[in-house]
């Protein structure tokens, strides 16, 4: 008679105990074999490599939110000195890593047809995650941008001005209301920047006043907050979109927190419903947007449905870039500055020189007339560009100029710009903070594509001029009647979070202020 209790518990000896050893163990080297089966497909192919750790390739510091993934990619752009691009692995996946100047400039601009679209990839599930301008593929995007375009015009920034004039007029009041001792008073100015730059969007783009200089814990505010909070979680999430998309459906990952995609649903339906109903124009996004919807057929020829979470994304994405990346710049400026009196001083100077001539009226004429705050903003951007890199994707096999190298397609190619920003051989010096480089002289001789905040070519930051302006305009405000000077919170230097995909201070941006008789 047969012993069934043995054979069920000898399925490979008689001791189910090493039965269980012996299949994790097989386990575990057919995942290992599985996940290093791409390990050495850059060397095949004669591209340097960096050396990968099983299971989680070069990714394995950023998983684990030790370095920030700009830090993360300009520490590999380091080691790659001396060649035009190296190859390294997110997982088991290869992507490609450009360090060369000329070959940015191919990717970015010359041969943008076969690189038209971001690695960055949404689930077709998240409305508002698949279809905004900044991760919508092509054909999509092509056409979607091509009619945003017009929304920061001249003439419309000029008309956009008069309403972000008023919230300077307001972060004056909010000051004034400080009462600040004549030592001065400590104060938390990436927050805020924050509620500045909230209020400033939220009138220029949705035509409301959301009152977040007066009230800190308004509900855009918090909004704003929830979007780009600096958690474990999140942090996988928005890196997931970026380097890891195969998580992004299982995970049920959005490009934007639900709670946040309902707010602003309500928001942008109710501020058309009013505008539909009163015949009010204010020459905004939410303007251009109900043009774009009633014209839908005619516009987009039937290849895109503008309507619904499709317009609402835009809306998102609008305000995402207006107020995140705008506050970064404002307090990693003021932060600088304190740092570094003299140029304070003069930028200062310039500026109450310049209201001088406007009997101290801010005009749009005055903000773009500044050459020294120009030079200022722009090396800021330079030492804390808020998107630290640039991802692209060839849609077909893509031929390396001057090499036998070719890209598959599908194969995720990233740019680091911070790399680029802080390579000695295009900004020497590069930890000093010295607005000189971009002096009409010396911006000259900085080699195309090796500054790029904005990024270059046809995908481009669309908010651009947008960001600069509100910039210019909260340090005008601010430099011309208060002196920042570090304080005992002050962080020196600098430490970046590492926990957040962008460019954030760890801990907040300290300084004090102290008002100028």
């Amino acid at each position: 008679m047969i012993d069934y209790k043995i054979v069920t518990m000898a399925f490979f000896t008689k001791y189910w105990m090493l039965d269980i050893l012996i299949i994790v163990f097989g386990l575990t080297v057919a995942a290992y074999l599985y996940m290093t089966r791409k390990f050495k497909y850059w060397k095949k192919r004669g591209v340097v490599e960096i050396p990968p750790t099983a299971f989680v390739g070069n990714y394995g510091e950023c998983l684990m939110n030790k370095k920030n993934p700009g830090e993360w990619l300009k520490e590999m752009y380091v080691e790659g000195s001396g060649l035009p691009y190296i190859g390294f692995y997110v997982f088991d996946r290869p992507f490609f890593l450009i360090r060369d100047p000329k070959l940015v400039k191919q990717v970015l601009v010359k041969d943008f047809n076969c690189f038209n679209d971001r690695f960055i990839t949404a689930s077709p599930h998240d409305s508002i995650g698949d279809a905004n301008l900044f991760s919508i593929k092509n054909p999509r995007w092509k056409l979607l941008r091509s009619k945003l375009t017009p929304i920061y015009t001249s003439g419309r920034l000029k008309k956009m001005f008069e309403l972000m004039n008023v919230v300077g007029e307001e972060l004056e009041a909010l000051m004034e209301s400080l009462n600040f001792e004549e030592k001065g008073k400590t104060l938390e100015l990436k927050d805020l920047c924050a509620r500045f730059t909230t209020d400033l969007i939220s009138t220029t783009a949705f035509g409301i006043k959301t009152n977040c200089l007066k009230n800190p814990d308004a509900e855009f505010r918090k909004k704003g907050r929830k979007m780009f909070e600096v958690t474990m979680i999140r942090n996988f999430e928005l890196t997931s979109l970026f380097f890891a998309p195969q998580f992004v459906t299982p995970c049920r990952i959005k490009f934007v927190p639900e709670e946040n995609t309902k707010f602003f649903r309500k928001i942008v339906w109710d501020v058309i419903a009013e505008r539909e109903r009163s015949g009010e124009t204010r020459g905004d996004l939410i303007d251009l947007l109900m043009e774009l919807r009633k014209n839908k057929a005619k516009v987009f020829e039937d290849k895109l449905e503008f309507d619904g979470d499709m317009l609402v994304a835009q809306t998102i994405v609008f305000f995402n870039a207006g107020f995140e990346p705008t506050s970064s710049g404002l307090s990693f400026t003021l932060y600088e500055l304190a740092l570094q009196p003299e140029i304070q001083d003069r930028v200062r100077a310039e500026i109450v020189e310049g209201l001088e001539g406007t009997n101290g009226k801010v005009t749009y004429d005055l903000i773009t007339s500044l050459p020294y705050l120009d030079m200022v903003v722009a090396e800021t951007l330079r030492m804390y560009p808020t998107l630290p890199f640039l991802d692209r994707v060839p849609n077909q096999n893509y031929q390396v100029p001057d090499s036998d190298i070719v890209l598959e397609k599908g194969t995720p190619v990233f740019i680091s710009v911070k790399g680029l920003h802080f390579d000695p051989q295009y900004f020497p010096n590069p930890e000093k903070y010295d607005p000189e480089r971009f002096s009409e002289a010396n911006k000259k001789m900085i080699p195309p594509c090796t500054y790029l905040p904005f990024g270059d070519g046809p995908h481009n930051c669309i908010g651009m001029r947008i960001g600069l302006l509100q910039v210019k305009l909260g340090l005008i405000k601010l430099l011309s009647k208060y002196e920042f000077t570090p304080c005992e919170e002050t962080l020196i230097p600098m430490r970046l979070s590492p926990k957040a995909l962008f460019i954030v201070s760890e801990g907040g941006v300290y300084l004090n202020v102290r008002k100028i008789s």
